[in-house]
């Protein structure tokens, strides 16, 4: 018997994720299963599938999306709960904003994020989907991926197949206005325990402060937070 919160919208929707898991179904199938108006289950429906907790197949048939699993994945989560005691000291030792990403398909995905208390910041929320072409980040995850992604990432890429190699030489990489006009980064991989490349911590802030070679001034601390990092992992 599923349980009811009074809030009558949340419940519908609800009601929407649960006809859905049971099995992918056309807006047809959906009102049959739920009893709900035409009208309101594609509202929710669609609404779902503007935050990813619903998407369509091939056939058009609304099925579980893919947050639901990022968010099943958080609620025990070993790289989140590191972050959740490394990026403070980072934060603390650089003032500016510092970031994971981790890698999912072809985009990399922001998983914790802290900002500086004041100042000028680079916000980026977790959740924040952002592509593999540009930035710090991009170049660590790119550096040791697979080599069909590498390629298919490489065509719209804003940097070169040799500045990665690069990357992989020294253990860390920079940009400075590649992901955005005005940002520079620094990233470092994070392993695991099989030492297998699975994020990138970041650094980043207003170039201005950082400089256009901000490598120089945090790629140690860089380095220091990604092994503590995978320490924990």
């Amino acid at each position: 018997m599923r349980q009811h919160s009074g809030i009558g919208v949340l419940d519908k929707a609800m009601t929407v994720l649960h006809a859905v898991a049971e099995q992918p179904c056309t807006l047809n199938e959906l009102c049959a299963r739920t009893g709900l108006p035409r009208a309101t289950a594609h509202r929710l429906a669609v609404g779902l599938e503007t935050h990813r907790l619903l998407a369509r197949d091939d056939d058009g048939a609304w099925r579980p999306g893919p947050a639901l699993s990022e968010l099943a994945a958080s609620a025990n989560d070993s790289l989140v709960e590191a972050a959740a005691s490394v990026l403070p000291r980072l934060r603390e030792i650089t003032g500016e904003s510092v970031q994971l990403y981790r890698r999912e398909g072809s985009v990399r995905v922001c998983v914790a994020s802290m900002e500086p208390l004041t100042g000028l910041r680079d916000t980026v929320l977790v959740g924040a989907r952002l592509p593999l072409t540009a930035g710090s980040g991009a170049k660590v995850l790119l550096a040791w991926a697979d080599p069909h992604l590498l390629r298919s990432a490489m065509a719209d890429a804003t940097f070169t197949e040799r500045s990665l190699l690069e990357v992989r030489k020294r253990g860390w990489a920079q940009s400075a206005g590649e992901r955005e006009p005005g940002v520079a980064s620094v990233s470092a991989p994070v392993r695991d325990g099989s030492g297998n490349v699975v994020a990138a911590v970041s650094v980043s802030g207003p170039i201005d402060r950082m400089g256009r070679r901000p490598g120089a001034r945090w790629a140690a601390d860089l380095l220091a937070a990604a092994e503590a990092l995978h320490k924990r992992l």
